[in-house]
């Protein structure tokens, strides 16, 4: 989105087609959603473009297209680790964060200073399941 009217619009389109709105549940410029019960369980989520946490997601995006060997073993952490939280869903996250923080500082990127809660720090990097 190029503007955080863009986001506003979103939010109630969004809403028509029986989308949840989450707010940014802590991270700061991304609104969450809950997507309708008639559709495959997903995250979803909406900011403008020039926004810090979008950047860091395609920056992990972007190293992992690149990086093949990479982005197996995270894929295949990401299969294991489902098996063994499939109903926690914190845990999965929490899980999986060491690997997504190296990546991320191997693309170059930064990672949350400590003053970011551990929730926050994961969302960050969050890819869908």
């Amino acid at each position: 989105m190029s503007t955080q009217a863009d986001v506003n619009l979103a939010i109630k389109r969004l809403a028509t087609l029986g989308y949840v709105h989450e707010g940014d549940l802590g991270v700061s410029g991304r609104e969450a959603f809950i997507p309708p019960d008639n559709v495959p369980w997903h995250h979803l989520y909406v900011c403008t473009s020039d926004n810090v946490e979008y950047q860091r997601h395609i920056l992990f995006r972007d190293y992992l297209r690149s990086h093949p060997e990479e982005t197996k073993m995270y894929g295949d952490l990401k299969l294991e680790l489902a098996q063994r939280f499939h109903h926690d869903r914190t845990g999965y996250t929490n899980a999986k964060g060491d690997l997504v923080k190296e990546i991320l500082k191997r693309a170059g990127g930064s990672v949350p200073n400590s003053s970011t809660t551990l929730h926050q720090a994961r969302s960050y990097f969050h890819l869908n399941q």
